[in-house]
């Protein structure tokens, strides 16, 4: 994990997420608070460890003011593992839809990734020492190493075959001892041949995965019948690659032989049952309103699907059989047309805790502009500097910025702090079209630049309805 969970204290949680979030006081410190309940239950007496279950969330709050970014940066501050998933792609297909038990099998998926990736660079140096003998092998065939001298042979018979070596590197036969490999090795490690080409075995697909329909769910399944898999693609095959590519698919392919895939499951799904967290984005879209009938048929079947897996039940995956019952479930709800009673009653239930995010004004973008980590005018001045250009934003530029886009808001479609990805992409399209021309140049971002770049497509409603 990349944080140690017995030293986040909710203040601390909230000041971690308040470097991305501006705002939302109400939902940090709930998401907070269910975070340091995750911590005090490992903490109590076994015969009570099982009775106490998540208080999942419902974030109700417009598009853009933060609901899902606030639920991406507390998993990634846990190192939990996190799937968010729209509740409507379980109504896509006619009335079945797809198998809402899918949504705990890519979290199981994900979380052996997080998983293998730990455990990969745990093992990456021993890893890196294999690849480095497989590409000298590959450059050098037989040089370094003694070949086993068969008793039926005669002394002829039984010498090695010289290597194959590119004409530059050729030197005199009795000079191609394990010194040469030893040359080669240098050479490699100080990248003088990243640019040669080289034939690696490049991994297959493996077996294929398919999904069958069995009883009233969608199981997946590896389909793994005997030597039928090097139809599929189970084989390697060979490919010519520079030496520097080489390096990366055998590194990779190394590492993954040495972990161990038994016990990254494990760890796997340890850590999904305990600290994984599911985001249903979009859940007001599954509700159905009284007297109507037709797709709401299909809406409410999906809210009573959802609910085992949220109540808590064991699901099959093909790690194992994950068990729900303290998996965090956090729902988003913008409840234009809805409202939270329209969930039926026992989805409710297990969603007792209730947070109203705040729509977001200028002062709130000004802040995201300005003091949030990597905001958007920090990624716009990083980019642009790879073509040799240094733009600089003015206070005031980003004051003028921040009124456009709640002003745009206010009179369209209010997709909150999203609407700033527009006004910047527009405000400096200009600049990123032709900063290969502008290289060396300091361009100043004045209230003024803005004005001239944006404000005439502000005024005129219809056009900025379009545009912005």
């Amino acid at each position: 994990m990349k944080t140690d969970l017995d030293k986040l204290t909710p203040k601390e949680i909230v000041r971690e997420l308040n470097k991305y979030i501006i705002g939302q006081d109400k939902a940090k410190k709930a998401v907070a608070i269910a975070l340091r309940n995750r911590m005090r239950r490992r903490l109590l007496p076994e015969s009570l460890i099982d009775e106490v279950t998540p208080k999942n969330i419902i974030m109700i709050g417009p598009t853009g003011v933060g609901k899902t970014e606030i639920a991406r940066r507390l998993s990634k501050l846990c190192g939990a593992p996190f799937l968010k998933v729209e509740a409507t792609k379980f109504t896509e297909v006619g009335y079945v839809g797809r198998d809402v038990e899918s949504m705990i099998r890519d979290l199981m998926s994900i979380g052996l990734t997080m998983v293998k990736k730990e455990l990969s660079e745990g093992v990456k140096e021993e890893a890196e020492k294999r690849t480095e003998e497989v590409l000298l092998d590959l450059l050098l065939p037989g040089v370094g190493k003694k070949k086993p001298v068969s008793p039926k042979t005669d002394a002829v018979s039984a010498q090695p075959s010289l290597p194959v070596v590119s004409e530059e590197f050729k030197e005199p036969e009795d000079k191609l001892t394990a010194p040469t490999r030893e040359k080669f090795r240098k050479m490699l490690r100080n990248g003088k041949l990243d640019d040669k080409i080289v034939d690696v075995d490049m991994p297959g697909n493996g077996f294929p995965s398919i999904e069958i329909f069995s009883g009233t769910s969608f199981e997946e399944m590896d389909l793994n019948i005997g030597n039928l898999g090097s139809i599929f693609g189970g084989k390697k095959k060979k490919k010519k690659v520079s030496v520097k590519r080489a390096k990366e698919i055998i590194l990779a392919d190394e590492m993954s032989k040495m972990v161990d895939t038994d016990r990254a499951s494990d760890m796997a799904k340890e850590r999904v049952e305990e600290m994984g967290i599911v985001f249903i984005d979009e859940i007001d879209k599954v509700t159905s309103r009284e007297g109507r009938s037709g797709a709401d048929v299909s809406r409410e079947g999906v809210q009573r699907d959802i609910l085992p897996i949220i109540e808590g039940s064991k699901i099959n995956t093909k790690y194992g059989i994950v068990d729900t019952s303290h998996i965090l479930f956090i729902a988003a709800v913008a409840f234009h047309i809805s409202k939270p009673s329209d969930l039926i009653p026992e989805l409710q239930g297990r969603f007792p805790i209730r947070v109203e995010l705040d729509d977001l004004d200028s002062n709130d973008f000004h802040q995201i502009l300005t003091q949030t980590e990597n905001s958007l005018t920090i990624q716009y001045t990083e980019l642009l500097k790879t073509e040799g250009v240094q733009i600089d934003f003015t206070d005031e530029a980003t004051i003028r910025l921040s009124e456009i886009a709640a002003e745009v808001n206010s009179n369209t479609e209010n997709i909150g702090a999203r609407r700033l990805h527009t006004v910047m992409e527009l405000l400096l399209g200009d600049v990123s079209f032709n900063a290969p021309d502008l290289k060396g140049q300091k361009i100043p971002i004045t209230a003024d630049y803005v004005d001239d770049k944006l404000v005439d497509i502000v005024k005129n409603h219809d056009l900025s309805r379009y545009i912005l």
